[in-house]
């Protein structure tokens, strides 16, 4: 894994981004500010600006600058979240010149711990680590028990899918939704969603890569 492995992930992202602005910006109009999508389009979009020097670095090195420059693009609580997801991932990821599963579980791991830090929220907050959190712990379960690459590949975004549908009949502990009370009930969290549908993409990105 290198920074065209972290660039093929970012081109994932992107394209799932796209193609559901509208189903996102909608969830987001619903229960926040309405510029979740938008914000992090133009992080990612400004990613795929500096493609040749992502692709240029090792993994740890181009998961920073992916980090640093989401932190000063995108807007709102989002930005600083990605960047303590990628940044902790880039320390977790140091001196590893080889990426088995369990390394990649333990430094997905690390940049999803970091999030919580910095977002102070855990899981059943109607956020995006209702979607990180179990998935991080199904990684490090999968990693455990010596799943192939392909098997991981195939469960995370079974977790991903499952975390972001249970936000559905949750109350909001974070953000402008926190403030609706039952009214945030029956809608998804847009921030859930954004974060299974990368997860999802990047799974199956990295899937076909290994075809």
């Amino acid at each position: 894994m290198n920074g065209k492995t972290v660039m093929a992930c970012i081109e994932a992202a992107h394209a799932t981004l796209k193609k559901h602005t509208d189903e996102i910006a909608a969830l987001d109009q619903q229960i926040g500010d309405g510029d979740h999508i938008f914000n992090l389009l133009r992080g990612v979009d400004a990613l795929l600006a500096m493609r040749a020097n992502i692709e240029a670095e090792a993994f740890a090195p181009a998961l920073e600058q992916a980090a640093s420059k989401l932190l000063s693009t995108v807007g709102g609580s989002s930005g600083p979240l990605f960047f303590s997801l990628l940044h902790g991932m880039a320390k977790a990821a140091q001196n590893a010149d080889t990426i088995s599963v369990e390394d990649a579980a333990r430094i997905f791991a690390a940049g999803v711990d970091a999030v919580a830090q910095r977002g102070k929220a855990g899981i059943r907050s109607k956020t995006m680590m209702d979607v990180l959190i179990p998935v991080s712990s199904r990684f490090v379960e999968l990693a455990e028990d010596s799943a192939a690459p392909e098997a991981v590949l195939d469960a995370l975004p079974l977790t991903a899918e499952e975390g972001m549908r249970a936000t559905r009949d949750m109350l909001a502990t974070k953000g402008r939704a926190s403030f609706l009370g039952e009214r945030a009930r029956g809608h998804i969290d847009p921030g859930a969603r954004s974060s299974q549908l990368m997860i999802s993409a990047i799974c199956a990105r990295l899937a076909q890569d290994r075809e």
